[in-house]
Formats: structure tokens, C-alpha cells, sequence
């Protein structure tokens, strides 16, 4: 099972990222990241699924995951609708001297159990939770407070069960996945715009036929259907913030409807309009 490096940008004027992911439960997405991540889930039921734990939660669940620990989104195969919050955060996110500070103790304490794995249930979770469901309304300055407040909630928490799962080490896979990630950087930056193939190999320094034979056998996916299921996965999120099918298909990058739709449906297995109706029904 290949596990990909996440490329992670904080928020503009923020020191960490929060992403809101409803309803994109077909993409399976087994990856890393050197960012710490807390994740409040709220679903039915689904898989907790990081490193080498596997377990199923009921009704929600809330996990902080330490840095370069593989694992799979919360939403994956959950056959209904699924409110995801996700914070991603760099260690020391504020400032060395910030966290040496004395009020941070416990929270840097907190973080130092993170490196294998935490995840939270209780009332913890519960207050965890409303507290991460608020932050996208909230200023960046009151984003930070209410962040701040959250790990003093999780460090202070006796209802805590250590995943005890390892972070990725061995130096060769991390090279391997340092080399994709300038390619998913790329286009995770320029999806919107065309792309040629031949461009993206110049810009790994691989010739044409080189680039491709190294992404397939790094993706198992050729570079045209890795960077079509980004796009269909950002139209997705289009169609989910009540976008038009239009606005959804050159948003994301497709020059034309009729490639658009036949792509989404190659994908997805429905067309834009049905996935669009069968979420927001009339």
C-alpha cells in the first residue's frame, strides 16, 4: 500500500491550515505528513485507521495524529454524509520561545504523546468537537484562542487512548515521497490552469517517457488520471459549496462541459448534475 507525502499550506494570515471535507468518502487516501493533525469526525460509523492501529468509531471520533504518521482519511467508505474538521499545524507552530513557555507545559506535553498517536472519547470528544466545528466562523485571532483552548482541554483529559502506532523513519521512503511531493505541489497549485505532461517532467528534471515510467510505478496511476481525479475531487467541493456545474467544471480546471462530464462520471460513477441533486435535493 503506497502512502503519499501531503503537500500542507497554512491558511492565508494563519499559522496552520483547517479543512472542512463533507461527503468526498470514495477517495482513499493513505499519507503522511511532517504536521501534526487533529481530526473531529462526525459520521454513522467509520474506520480510525492510523499506522498500524485499525479501529471502528460510532457516531464520532477525534484523534491527534503526530507528524510523518501514515494514515487514511476518517471518511473513507462511509456510505452517508460525513462533517470533517481538520487542523494541521507545524511543531512549534507559534514559536520555539512560545512553547517554552510555563503555561504551555502541559500542552507541549500533550504534543511529545501525539508522536504516536492519540485519540479521545467522552465528554472530551464531545467538547473537542463543538469547539472544532466553530472555528471556520471564527477571526484568525479567535481561530488561534479556540485552538489554544482545545489542547488545553485534550492535555488536562484522562478520557485518552494511546494508539501507540510509529512515524514513518526509514530515510529511502522518505526521499521517495520528498521527490512526489514537489510533483502533487505542483498540481495542487496549478490544477486550474492546463498542464501538459511534458511540462511537469521538465519540472522534475526527468525526460518525458522517464517521468511517466517513475509516476506510474510511484502512483500506480498515469499523470493524466492523477491529475483528473484531483480536479474531479475539486469540482466535488464546488458542487458541495452549492457551485454551478459551469463554475464546478472550469474551476477546476476542464476546458470544456462534455470532457468534464465524462470525466466526473469515469470517476464518480454519475454525472455532475446527479451528484449535485443528490446532495442538495430539491
Amino acid at each position: 500500500m503506497k502512502v503519499k507525502l501531503e503537500a500542507i499550506q497554512s491558511d492565508e494570515n494563519s499559522s496552520f491550515k483547517i479543512l472542512l471535507t463533507p461527503n468526498l468518502n470514495d477517495l482513499f487516501y493513505w499519507h503522511f505528513h511532517p504536521e501534526y493533525e487533529i481530526v473531529y469526525v462526525e459520521a454513522k460509523s467509520g474506520i480510525r485507521h492510523i499506522g498500524d492501529h485499525i479501529s471502528k468509531y460510532e457516531g464520532s471520533d477525534l484523534a491527534l495524529i503526530g507528524p510523518n504518521i501514515p494514515h487514511l482519511n476518517f471518511d473513507f467508505g462511509v456510505k452517508t454524509i460525513v462533517e470533517t474538521v481538520v487542523v494541521q499545524m507545524k511543531e512549534h507552530f507559534l514559536g520555539v520561545t512560545f512553547f517554552g513557555l510555563p503555561e504551555i507545559t502541559q500542552i507541549n506535553d500533550l504534543f511529545e504523546r501525539a508522536k504516536t498517536g492519540l485519540a479521545f472519547y467522552g465528554a472530551t470528544k464531545i467538547l473537542a468537537g463543538e469547539k472544532l466545528k466553530q472555528l471556520t466562523a471564527l477571526s484568525n485571532f479567535d481561530q488561534l484562542i479556540t485552538l489554544l483552548q482545545v489542547f488545553q482541554l485534550l492535555a488536562e483529559s484522562k478520557e485518552t487512548i494511546d494508539l501507540k502506532t510509529r512515524p514513518i523513519t526509514h530515510i529511502s521512503v522518505l526521499k521517495e515521497q520528498q521527490r512526489l511531493h514537489k510533483i502533487y505541489h505542483f498540481v495542487e497549485t496549478h490544477y486550474h490552469h492546463s498542464i501538459n505532461v511534458n511540462e511537469v517532467a521538465v519540472f522534475s528534471n526527468l525526460t518525458t517517457a522517464a517521468f511517466c515510467r517513475y509516476f506510474k510505478k510511484s502512483t500506480h496511476l498515469t499523470f493524466t488520471d492523477f491529475l483528473n481525479q484531483y480536479r474531479i475531487n475539486q469540482a466535488k467541493k464546488l458542487l458541495l459549496q452549492k457551485k454551478s456545474v459551469t463554475e464546478a467544471c472550469y474551476k477546476s480546471g476542464f476546458e470544456n462541459l462534455s470532457h468534464f462530464n465524462k470525466t466526473f462520471k469515469k470517476f464518480t460513477g454519475e454525472n455532475p448534475t446527479t451528484f449535485k441533486k443528490t446532495t442538495y435535493p430539491d
